[in-house]
């Protein structure tokens, strides 16, 4: 009874991953839109007010209150004190706060927070669909939430007054800044700095690996029937690993065009854990007329890869760009 729970909920959240990637390429050159933020929207590095006291080393510092940051929406939002009560809106955010040692003040998180497992038995305040009255009966201090995925929430809570900080990293490197920066407001500088060392590590591990190996041709699918193309950290990612995304001419997240995936003759396929006893992207692929004569297929280099680091702009996004290298350049990557 419970894995098939967990095999219905693993099916739900990739409709609903499908449903807002089909929403966010609706949205085109919309500011709010996921796959734009660079060209639309503030930076996913948010800025301090200037003053002496943000340029502390980060290893020392202790945050001075009260401190204003500018986040992806280009609000400015003012922390009078360190935060002691904090809901998250995403998953990622919920990573991230719990990365930098903040897991303690933690009293809400959506439904997909699912690692660490300590936010397994903290309240929830719902899915891709915030319960706004479940939120304000918290009284947080501090929402993270990202710009992209829920701009409606973020609005009505800005509206009731509350300290909403949101972002929306496309980069490796944005990630990185994000979690610390969302450290500086948490008072845990520290921590977030040895979080921030260890992404950076292992980002040189992987890059110095590859940087002289001739890139592998690699088609990825990140749900059933979808890929990423260009502006997207996946693709980023991908990128870094020492891989080349034949669907980088596209843009953003789109619906998966077999035809030219045969064209495109990847070398390496790569796919996530779907939690499901036969992986429905696996079934998919092995469906498609013509696909056979695919490199990948006949080599058998099609690789199930882990799913949440893989997908989530958090701090362990340095175990699913590790991962990826290690399926893209084995002989590379120990």
């Amino acid at each position: 009874m419970k894995a098939n729970r967990m095999t219905t909920m693993k099916t739900i959240m990739s409709i609903l991953l499908i449903m807002m990637m089909m929403f966010l390429a609706a949205c085109g050159g919309n500011t709010a839109k996921e796959g734009n933020k660079e060209a639309g929207t503030p930076s996913a590095t948010a800025t301090t007010s200037p003053s002496p006291e943000a340029t502390k080393a980060p290893e020392t510092a202790e945050t001075i209150y009260p401190l204003t940051v500018k986040d992806a929406t280009g609000t400015e939002v003012t922390f009078e004190k360190a935060p002691t009560a904090i809901v998250t809106l995403v998953a990622s955010e919920t990573e991230t706060i719990f990365a930098v040692g903040a897991g303690a003040n933690v009293v809400g998180v959506d439904q997909w927070s699912n690692y660490p497992e300590a936010a397994l038995s903290i309240a929830k305040i719902g899915d891709m669909t915030t319960n706004i009255e479940a939120v304000t009966a918290l009284n947080p201090d501090l929402i993270l939430a990202n710009s992209s995925m829920n701009t409606d929430a973020i609005a009505k809570l800005r509206e009731l007054n509350l300290n909403v900080y949101a972002s929306d990293p496309k980069t490796y490197d944005a990630v990185i800044a994000k979690v610390e920066e969302i450290g500086k407001i948490v008072n845990k500088q520290a921590e977030a700095n040895k979080v921030a060392t260890h992404m950076n590590e292992v980002k040189t591990k992987v890059t110095d690996a590859v940087k002289d190996a001739q890139k592998k041709k690699v088609y990825l699918e990140f749900s059933p029937g979808w890929t990423v193309g260009s502006g997207e950290f996946l693709d980023e990612l991908l990128t870094l690993a020492g891989g080349q995304n034949i669907a980088a001419a596209g843009k953003g997240w789109f619906e998966v065009n077999a035809e030219d995936v045969i064209t495109q003759n990847p070398q390496v396929i790569i796919y996530p854990n779907m939690g499901e006893a036969k992986n429905s992207i696996l079934t998919g692929i092995e469906a498609r007329p013509g696909w056979e004569v695919i490199d990948a297929v006949k080599n058998k280099q099609l690789f199930e890869v882990t799913q949440d680091p893989l997908v989530r702009v958090g701090p362990r996004l340095a175990d699913g760009l590790l991962e990826m290298a290690k399926v893209i350049h084995p002989e590379l990557i120990k």
